[in-house]
């Protein structure tokens, strides 16, 4: 369950970061990209203009594709999820366009919007800290992010699912964002706080790597992914909870000049 944390936002001094979910508006990026597959829906289909159902669709498609193929190269996995939920869904997609359709789909990361406050509160926050992101895409798709809607925020280390070899919630990604960042950056386990929307996806791993959490709602319970903390019980110990990443900003601000 969620704790009111003792630790003060003063004593980190580094805050991880998932990207997606987090710091771009994914929600928004995949239902545009499934447009495909949901305008092909008969108007009578209970998904057809259903966001809310269509990504739900999408992450257990997408989750299933992680635990089977966790070293696939993230936009190629994103492809195949795109076909199973044309499949599921009773949708043809034409063998000729197929690929295409695929390659579309998967390279859309990349173009996802992010959230209104994320570049301007990333800026804020890198004055107190050093950020590191740990996320489950691939290296291409998250230079396309950080070159386009990220565009203007910077990051000490990136750690990604590519370089890992297997997808969040694998505690894996965890321990090695550790291990690496004390050598590229000298930052100590204790010293992390990680800060992220997905309760399953990371902030119970985190919890369990030993991380303190800091959960950044945005949907809150209406988020396609996430769900609420209740429903994790003591899996989850999140140490500081914002609304937004802009909210987070204006506390770190505050309680550093408050030393």
């Amino acid at each position: 369950m969620p704790s009111q944390s003792a630790r003060s936002l003063t004593s980190f001094t580094a805050l991880s970061f998932d990207v997606y979910a987090t710091l771009i508006d994914w929600e928004s990026g995949i239902y545009l990209a499934l447009e495909p597959i949901n305008s092909r829906l008969p108007a009578s289909h209970s998904l057809k203009g259903n966001k809310r159902g269509l990504l739900g669709v999408f992450t257990q498609q997408e989750e299933t594709l992680q635990e089977k193929y966790p070293d696939m190269n993230y936009a190629e996995l994103l492809g195949r999820v795109y076909a199973e939920v044309a499949t599921e869904l009773g949708v043809t997609i034409e063998p000729e366009s197929a690929e295409q359709e695929m390659a579309t789909f998967g390279g859309s990361v990349g173009i996802w919007p992010a959230f209104p406050d994320s570049v301007e509160a990333l800026k804020r926050l890198q004055k107190r800290y050093k950020l590191i992101v740990l996320s489950n895409v691939d290296g291409e798709s998250f230079s396309r992010t950080l070159n386009g809607p990220l565009s203007g925020a910077h990051f000490d280390a990136v750690y990604t699912a590519q370089q890992i070899g297997t997808y969040k919630p694998d505690l894996r990604n965890f321990e090695y964002m550790v291990e690496h960042a004390e050598k590229d950056l000298g930052i100590k386990r204790d010293g992390f706080l990680h800060t992220a929307q997905a309760l399953k996806h990371d902030h119970v791993p985190a919890h369990k790597s030993g991380l303190k959490c800091c959960w950044i709602e945005r949907a809150g319970k209406d988020a396609a992914i996430g769900g609420s903390p209740e429903d994790f019980g003591d899996s989850l110990d999140l140490s500081f909870r914002f609304k937004t990443l802009g909210d987070m900003a204006d506390a770190v601000d505050e309680a550093f000049a408050n030393l």
